[in-house]
């Protein structure tokens, strides 16, 4: 049997890893200022991550969601006490689209309603009304093409009042710094408003933390930069440090009743404890903190390139933007400087999404590697 094909890969295979560093099969080593797509939080192998996973282990590693888990609760306390969003319950799942998927459901069955709202370039996952929801043509067939999804211009309060005051809207899902497309946001003025009219129209508004969320952007969750407060946060990406986990927060005026929600391996004992082991690092190595900190540093080492021509994002979670499209320019950072970086819908931006627990250092090397190819 052979792979079903549809992956474009760069001749790399690694086969070790420890912090930023990523070893290959002959030994190469490559610094990784892309993280996997923003999945690797602290850093590969982080001895406290692999000691609590290998303990976990040798007592259990999975049983379904029909008995009893404390892990779960104790996780559920931590991720609300260190995210500052104690008002929510939380509902584990296994990835990023499933967080979505969840999430415009339990929109939907609160309101009893069924089109979306979403915005321009956003990505919410490849999955049924997630990949609906997703500015992209290419991924979305025709099954997916039967959701109702209305995609407006980001940053535009007037075509966002139009619609949702149609009265048919089930939930407004929005990113607080767009990943796939490109690194960019939503103005604090803009959504300061979707959130006022979703709540004055009985919307569900879902805040997609996917890759924003767990101090990625020098904030525990993206939109705490704007001090608003959604119905419905989705997580998953950097709160396993590789592990494949998700979830949803869910504000606690929505409520549960038993099947409203299900999955077989969301919540299992390992997935728990990787995510608690990514918090327990967040929280003692100080980690949001260090994320605001470099992304301050990254500005000012990019305002030394002059092929610079913005810098898109906060925290860790960025991109630099050039006059050229930049495919050439990771395949070079890849076989030349030995650094992997990460590309965009915008096919002029260079995504930068390392680990959160990198140094002032690491960022030097990827900045000279970086000038090394533009000269």
């Amino acid at each position: 049997m052979n792979l079903f094909d549809v992956y474009p890969l760069y001749d790399v295979t690694p086969v070790s890893a420890k912090g930023i560093i990523v070893t290959d099969d002959k030994g190469q080593e490559y610094l990784d200022f892309y993280g996997g797509h923003a999945v690797i939080s602290i850093g590969h192998s982080h001895p406290h991550y692999v000691k609590r996973l290998k303990d976990q282990l040798d007592k259990i590693g999975f049983y379904s969601n029909a008995v009893q888990n404390p892990l779960q609760k104790e996780l559920a306390t931590k991720l609300g006490k260190l995210s500052n969003c104690e008002d929510y319950n939380l509902f584990l799942c296994n990835s990023g689209a499933e967080a979505n998927e969840n999430a415009l459901k339990m929109a939907s069955f609160h309101t009893g309603k069924t089109r979306v709202i979403a915005f321009k370039n956003g990505f919410h996952g490849r999955t049924s009304a997630a990949v609906a929801a997703t500015d992209n043509e290419k991924i979305n067939a025709p099954l997916n093409k039967q959701q109702k999804v209305t995609i407006l211009p980001l940053n535009d309060i007037a075509s966002f009042k139009t619609e949702i005051e149609k009265g048919d809207i089930c939930a407004v899902i929005i990113e607080s710094i767009q990943g796939v497309g490109g690194l960019d946001e939503p103005s604090t003025e803009f959504y300061h408003e979707i959130a006022r009219l979703s709540k004055e129209n009985s919307v569900v508004l879902i805040a997609d933390e996917v890759q924003s969320g767990f101090g990625r952007s020098g904030e525990f969750f993206g939109f705490q930069h704007h001090d608003i407060q959604p119905d419905i946060i989705s997580i998953a990406k950097g709160m396993g440090n590789g592990f494949p986990v998700g979830g949803i927060l869910i504000h606690e005026n929505i409520k549960a009743s038993y099947g409203l929600l299900g999955t077989t391996f969301g919540g299992n004992h390992l997935a728990c404890v990787a995510t608690m082991a990514v918090l327990e690092v967040l929280e003692k190595e100080n980690l949001v903190a260090n994320a605001k900190v470099l992304g301050e540093y990254f500005n000012q080492k990019a305002a030394e390139i002059t092929q610079v021509k913005r810098v898109k994002g906060r925290g860790l979670m960025l991109g630099l933007e050039f006059d050229f499209e930049v495919a050439e320019l990771r395949k070079k950072l890849i076989y030349n400087q030995r650094l992997f970086t990460g590309g965009a819908k915008d096919k002029f931006v260079l995504r930068i999404l390392p680990a959160l627990n990198i140094t002032k250092e690491d960022l030097d090397l990827f900045f000279n590697a970086l000038k090394r190819e533009l000269s």
